[in-house]
This record gives C-alpha cells, structure tokens and sequence, in this order.
C-alpha cells in the first residue's frame, strides 16, 4: 500500500453549508493521515465557497454547474491527489479512528482494492450530535461483542449486493486507480449511482467491512433520498445487474433468487407507496403491480394496488 499516510477524501456539496463545518471536523480530526480534503461544489447558493474560505483554507474547493451527486463524485476523483480516496456525503459525520480502522483491515487484506464500515443512523435537525450519545455510540463500536452487533457482508459481496445496498457511500474508503478502471460513478443516475458503482467493483475485488459503527449517516427533512421518485432506481440498477452477469458472484455463490426477488419486490412497493404518498395514484398503482408480479406474497404492493385504484377510482368519478 503506498503513501500510508495520505488519502483523498471527496465530498459532493449541494446548498450545504448548514451542515457542512460538523463533516469537515470529522475529517480533519482523524488521526495519523495526511488528509486531502476535496469539497466539490456542486452549483450550490448558500454561501459554501465564503464559509470554507473563511474557516476552513486548508480544504480545496472545486466548483461546477449543478449537475448532480455522481459528477460531483467523479470531479473529485478526477483532481484527487492520492492512490488512495474515501467518500463523505457533505451532512454526514466520520467517528474517531475510522481511517486507522479500514486502513489497518486493507493492510492485511492486500488483494482488496475497497473497504467500508458500519454506521449508525442519526434521525436529527442538529448541527453536532450530542456528546453524550455520540459517547454512547463510540462505546458500543468498541464493546467486545461489537463485532457480532454490527457484523455484515465482507468479501465477495456481489450476491448480498443484489439483495440490498449494503455498502453507504460515505464509509467507503477505496484505491482510485481502481475506481477509474470502473469509469467511476454513472452520471446518468441521478439516485443509485454509488450501488451501481458498489455492484460493478464488487465483480472484481472483495469488499470488505469494518463491522463498527465509525460514521454517523444523518436523517433529516432535506436529504434527497426522502424525495419522491421519479424512477425505481434501486430496480434499475439491480436488473442492470443481474441481465449483466446473473446470480453467481466471481466466487461461485449463488444469490437466492427468492430472496432478490423479494427485494426487488419491496423496493417497486416503496415505490408505489411514495408515489401514492406524492399524488401519482396511476405510477402507484403499476408499481404496486410490478411488484406482486416480483414476489406474489408482499402484502404492501396488495394493499397499494386496492389503495392507488380506489383513489384513481375517486378522481374519476369527481370529473365525471
């Protein structure tokens, strides 16, 4: 592994300036790294190159046209200086001793070029966590029995990936080199461009996972991922997928093809539901069918066809 110490840490930034000083902390307190630090602005007007000008000179500051996360991501990776580049969203949070702890896993794993760890959802309006529950949550990554707690998919994980994206974007520590060979993150994907990505690399190393909550993935109001779709693009990335190479991972496992099937069923019902939610009762009502034709026995996807048709029933009979 070359320059030990030095890694490039890329963060797309869109209108986040609120959050945005909490996550650079967290960067600029791991210990024992040369840390780059790349914050790609992506056509935000909030005010975000004045705040890291005036409080944060040490971060470089790259500016583009709004143009979404997957662009912003490869801009970084682009203008990266070191072999070696980790992932944070601009509201997210590092924990201590997360880079020590991917790097000292990826030095007795040479063979993998990605690594990543758990993390733990924090559901707040909040600048900074709370010190005595981000206490708590250090506590519990270090307890002996934390790596039963937070165990999850390590290795050749192409056949969990179908299931579900297990890999967060922002823990994800990887070799640049590698990713470049991948073409980097899709820009046509405006949602699921990092799982595509995930899926794609997880064909050609192992991935392997620190089983310690080392990030803090921050839930609020804002995030894009609690907009309404306009595309199931968990489904689109997983049939990529699967029409791409099928069921076997590079290791000869086998994925369930019961339980894909049920994910793939879920992820079209969500989507039915947030588009019932949203006021689109005929999107709703076609997902919600996709959805049983996946997995005939999800009840959600039922209850939605019945839903989204009584309601589509509803506008009818009001402009009749």
């Amino acid at each position: 592994m070359t320059d030990p110490a030095a890694i490039s840490v890329i963060i797309p930034s869109y209108n986040a300036a609120r959050f945005l000083p909490t996550t650079l902390r967290s960067v600029l307190a791991q210990q024992g790294f040369v840390v780059e630090v790349l914050v790609v602005d992506d056509g935000s007007n909030d005010g975000t190159a004045e705040l890291l000008a005036a409080q944060f000179p040490q971060v470089r500051l790259i500016g583009q046209h709004n143009q979404g996360a997957a662009v912003a991501r490869n801009t970084g990776l682009a203008q990266a200086s070191h072999e070696w580049v980790a992932f944070l969203d601009a509201d997210d949070v590092w924990l201590p001793g997360k880079l020590q702890a991917q790097w000292a896993l990826l030095a007795h794993h040479p063979e993998a070029q990605m690594c990543y760890t758990a993390w733990q959802v924090w559901q707040t309006q909040d600048i900074e966590p709370a010190a005595a529950w981000l206490q708590a949550v250090i506590d519990a990554g270090a307890a002996p029995e934390s790596d039963r707690q937070w165990h999850g998919a390590s290795g050749w994980i192409y056949p969990e990936l179908l299931r579900d994206c297990v890999v967060w974007t922002s823990t994800v520590l990887a070799r640049r080199s590698f990713l470049l060979q991948l073409g980097g993150f899709a820009p046509e994907l405006r949602m699921g461009e990092d799982y595509d990505l995930w899926l794609r690399a997880s064909r050609l190393t192992p991935i392997l996972r620190v089983p310690r909550p080392l990030a803090l993935y921050r839930h609020h109001g804002h995030n894009i991922t609690h907009r309404v779709p306009d595309r199931n693009h968990q489904a689109e990335v997983v049939g990529r997928a699967l029409t791409r190479w099928g069921y076997a991972g590079p290791d000869g496992r086998l994925a369930d093809r019961k339980l894909v099937e049920a994910g793939l069923s879920r992820s079209w019902a969500d989507f039915a539901g947030a588009n019932l939610a949203g006021s689109e009762p005929l999107l709703a009502w076609r997902s919600a069918w996709r959805s049983i034709i996946h997995w005939p026995w999800q009840r959600l996807a039922w209850m939605l066809v019945f839903k989204s048709g009584w309601r589509r029933i509803r506008h009818a009979l009001a402009k009749a």
